[in-house]
């Protein structure tokens, strides 16, 4: 009777240390997909970066063109306010409505990049800088938190979803 109670008791042990090790497993497999190794997270957070250095700098420069290339063809704009734009089409419609509101000239700054694989990444920034708005020519402070959605598409990063808001 002991040896069976000691043998049950080993398994139990046994399967709870399977349980545990699996869940370690998992969570290295979770911090391993967000922390790529070195020299490819370095890379990867660059093309990143260069990809939204581009859309930035359409924004200061009102260029829609350049403003919605640097999305995918699925992509989705959502500003505070205002309606979604999804696609390529609804995108185009939403920037020229925009740049005719209002000039930006702001700088961003990339607060995180998390990759999540390959192809996938969640990037938040923090923009500041004024806004002139076209309608009575009054300069405004612009200030906003903004978060990425950014996919690679045919070797390329591209905005996946764009979402913003006013810290205040």
């Amino acid at each position: 009777m002991k040896k069976i109670m000691l043998s049950a008791v080993l398994c139990v042990l046994f399967a709870a240390c399977q349980n545990e090790k699996k869940q370690e497993n998992k969570e290295a497999e979770y911090t391993n997909a967000n922390n790529l190794p070195n020299m490819g997270n370095q890379s990867v957070n660059t093309a990143i970066q260069n990809a939204l250095d581009i859309y930035f700098d359409a924004l200061n420069k009102s260029d829609v063109a350049q403003a919605v290339g640097q999305y995918t063809a699925d992509g989705v704009f959502m500003p505070t306010g205002f309606p979604t734009a999804t696609g390529t089409k609804e995108l185009n419609v939403a920037y020229e409505n925009v740049f005719k509101a209002i000039q930006l000239k702001v700088t961003f700054k990339v607060e995180e990049i998390i990759t999540q694989s390959e192809d996938l990444a969640f990037v938040r920034t923090e923009s500041n800088g004024t806004q002139l708005i076209h309608a009575n020519g009054k300069t405004t402070e612009e200030l906003n938190r903004e978060f990425f959605l950014m996919k690679k598409v045919d070797g390329k990063w591209k905005i996946a979803r764009y979402m913003f808001n006013q810290p205040r």
